[in-house]
């Protein structure tokens, strides 16, 4: 499978988790691979209620709180997906949320450097 290929399986398995396990999908999934990382990008995660919350400090500091907290109540089915789809263990996670763009950031940090291990 080429780099191309694994980022693209990995999109659309994290584009199925979001269905399964929060209700409704990003619009948009993008996932580079890095070194040891997966950096993955999912535009459009929030919902009009939200953005509309999100325009006073305690709705947003509120919708970044819950949207973490959801994430990570899913994170060990998140690091299953990453190690089924690239074969190595996921050592650290970090995430964030963008109220203002609607995006949300996922960096997966890797046992190994796949991308080394991809080129060969």
């Amino acid at each position: 499978m080429t780099k191309g290929q694994l980022e693209a399986e990995i999109s659309k398995a994290l584009t199925q988790w979001e269905k399964d396990f929060l209700g409704r999908g990003s619009v948009m999934v993008k996932t580079d691979i890095l070194r040891d990382m997966v950096i993955v990008i999912l535009k459009g995660v929030l919902t009009p209620a939200e953005y509309k919350l999100s325009e006073t400090t305690e709705g947003l500091l509120s919708i970044k709180k819950i949207r973490s907290d959801l994430v990570e109540s899913g994170r060990d089915k998140l690091d299953e997906i990453i190690r089924d789809k690239t074969g190595e263990e996921v050592v650290m996670f970090h995430t964030d949320l963008s109220t203002r763009t609607g995006e949300r950031i996922m960096v997966f940090r890797l046992s190994c450097d796949l991308e080394k291990k991809l080129m060969f």
